[in-house]
């Protein structure tokens, strides 16, 4: 069982909780002065407490806190270089957080499929065999240099927000057509899903397996060509910089300080 407590239990963190419950592997303390978010995790949670100095002792600490908060956590935590601090906090540098505490730093930047043990994050280190076992379990990971940190937080970490609302799109077309709304929700989610789960198992390109779905004379390759006369690759990677850009602009306060 590996020793984990996970500072801050909002939306990330709680669907961190969550996900590390789901694996059975772990003995979890939950930590936030919100009494009503404590109390949400409660059931999946070994202990809960308001204290950043009770949650110290674990063998790997997650910080899962806002970037605004990360500064007074850290100055509240007692942690030593047997320990690892997992940061899921969105775009505090690695430095920043090796400068006020004596453990290993690991910086990730998850999602929030992580409650699903569906989590797609980049780490700036592999770190030891326990924060393996936690990744492992919470979903996929690769390991990435520090400075592509704000682009992973754009691309994996915004990213669910990106995709929600492309299945919308689908599923809004889907019941002008005259689907019912629950019934277009689940067909276009359900799509994304059994997609993505394509493109992690085959050997293909992503352009290569759009050429699998669309034949001459279908229907699919109709829709494509709408698509591919459109502006939309533009706008999507507009969406994607900008999300890039403010992740930066946070990065730089951290390094102003």
């Amino acid at each position: 069982m590996v020793e984990v407590s996970v500072i801050g239990c909002g939306h990330l963190g709680s669907a961190v909780i969550k996900g590390l419950a789901r694996a059975g592997s772990h003995t979890i303390t939950a930590c936030d002065l919100d009494e009503a978010a404590l109390a949400e995790v409660e059931p999946y949670v070994n202990r809960t407490t308001k204290r950043v100095g009770a949650a110290s002792d674990a063998s790997v600490v997650i910080l899962a806190v806002r970037p605004q908060t990360v500064s007074p956590v850290l100055e509240a935590l007692d942690m030593d270089r047997e320990q690892t601090l997992l940061s899921f906090a969105a775009a505090v540098p690695t430095d920043f957080i090796g400068e006020q505490v004596d453990a290993t730093v690991v910086r990730g930047m998850p999602n929030l499929a992580v409650e699903y043990g569906s989590m797609a994050t980049a780490v700036t280190a592999e770190g030891d065999d326990d924060v393996q076992t936690i990744l492992d379990d919470l979903g996929k990971y690769v390991v990435v240099d520090e400075s592509l940190m704000d682009i992973s937080t754009a691309l994996n970490g915004s990213g669910p927000a990106f995709a929600f609302y492309l299945m919308k799109v689908l599923a809004e077309a889907g019941v002008k057509s005259g689907f019912e709304k629950a019934d277009a929700a689940l067909l276009a989610a359900q799509t994304f899903k059994g997609a993505a789960e394509i493109a992690m198992a085959s050997e293909k390109s992503l352009d290569e397996l759009v050429d699998a779905v669309t034949s001459e004379g279908g229907t699919t390759i109709e829709g494509m060509e709408v698509l591919w006369n459109s502006d939309v690759d533009e706008v999507l990677e507009r969406t994607v910089q900008a999300a890039e850009e403010r992740s930066m602009e946070i990065t730089d306060d951290f390094a102003d300080d």
